[in-house]
C-alpha cells in the first residue's frame, strides 16, 4: 500500500473545516441576527448538514470522521488502522482553528460586534444554561457513545449501503437539539478546540472535559460495537483502508 496520508488527512482538514464553520458559524452570525435568527433548532440543523454534505463529499476518501472522538472511537473497534490516528486528529484540530480563525474574522466585520462565548463549549458558568460540571460531563460521554454507536451500526453489515450519511448526520442534528442548553455541545474535541482559543480565558481552561468525555463515550462505544456488529475486512487501496462488509 501506498503509505501516503496526504489525500485522506486534507480530507479530514477540510471536512472538519467545513463542520466548525458551517455549525458555529450558524450559532455565531445567523442564531442571533434581528428578526431573523435561526435560534438553537436552526444551528442544529445547521451542524447536521454539515456533516451529511462533507460524508457524501469526501467520505470516500478518508472515511468522514471530522471529529478525533469518532477516529478513536473506530479504532476501538477495528475499523480504523492506528497509523490514521494521530495525521486524523492533527489534520481535524487544525481544520477546526482554521475555520474559527476565519469565522472570527468575517463577524469582527461587522461594527459593534461583540464575540461573547464565540460558540465555544462550557460547563458550570460557561454553561448555556449553567449545568454543573459532573451533569455536562455525563452528557457529552453518553451522546458520543450514541453518536458512534449510530456510524459504527448503520456502517455495518445488513445496514443500507450508501445511505449512512443521512442517519449520522441527523444524530448529530438530534444530538444538538439535546444538548445546546447544557454545553453548547461539543461531542467533539477539534470543533471545541478551535472556538475556544479564540474565546479565550476560562472557554481553554474547560476544553479538557470537552476532550476527555467524547473521547470516553467513543472508545466504549468502539468496545461495545466489537462485540455487537459483526467485524469488518479492511482492505488496502492506493489512498485509505476501505472497510468491506462480509
Amino acid at each position: 500500500m501506498n503509505g501516503d496520508l496526504t489525500r485522506p488527512a486534507a480530507a479530514e482538514f477540510f471536512g472538519t473545516f467545513w463542520l466548525t464553520f458551517g455549525g458555529c458559524g450558524a450559532a455565531v452570525l445567523a442564531a442571533a441576527f434581528p428578526g431573523l435568527g435561526i435560534g438553537f433548532l436552526g444551528v442544529a440543523i445547521a451542524f447536521g448538514l454539515t456533516v451529511l454534505t462533507m460524508a457524501y463529499a469526501v467520505g470516500h476518501i478518508s472515511g468522514g470522521h471530522f471529529n478525533p472522538a469518532v477516529t478513536v472511537g473506530l479504532w476501538a473497534a477495528g475499523r480504523c488502522p492506528g497509523r490514521t490516528v494521530v495525521p486524523y486528529i492533527i489534520a481535524q484540530v487544525i481544520g477546526a482553528i482554521v475555520a474559527a480563525a476565519v469565522l472570527w474574522f468575517i463577524a469582527s466585520g461587522k461594527a459593534g460586534w461583540v464575540p461573547g462565548g464565540f460558540a465555544s463549549d462550557g460547563y458550570g458558568d460557561l454553561s448555556p444554561g449553567k449545568y454543573s460540571v459532573g451533569a455536562c460531563f455525563v452528557t457529552e460521554a453518553l451522546l458520543t457513545f450514541f453518536f458512534l454507536f449510530i456510524i459504527i451500526g448503520t456502517t455495518s453489515k445488513g445496514a443500507a449501503v450508501g445511505f449512512a450519511g443521512i442517519p449520522i448526520g441527523l444524530a448529530l442534528t438530534l444530538i444538538h437539539l439535546i444538548s445546546i442548553p447544557v454545553t453548547n455541545t461539543s461531542v467533539n474535541p477539534a470543533r471545541s478546540t478551535g472556538p475556544a482559543l479564540f474565546a479565550g480565558g476560562a472557554y481553554v481552561g474547560q476544553l479538557w472535559l470537552f476532550w476527555l468525555a467524547p473521547l470516553l463515550g467513543a472508545v466504549i462505544a468502539g468496545a461495545l460495537a466489537r462485540w455487537m456488529y459483526e467485524p469488518v475486512e479492511v482492505i488496502e487501496t492506493d489512498v485509505v483502508e476501505v472497510e468491506v462488509r462480509r
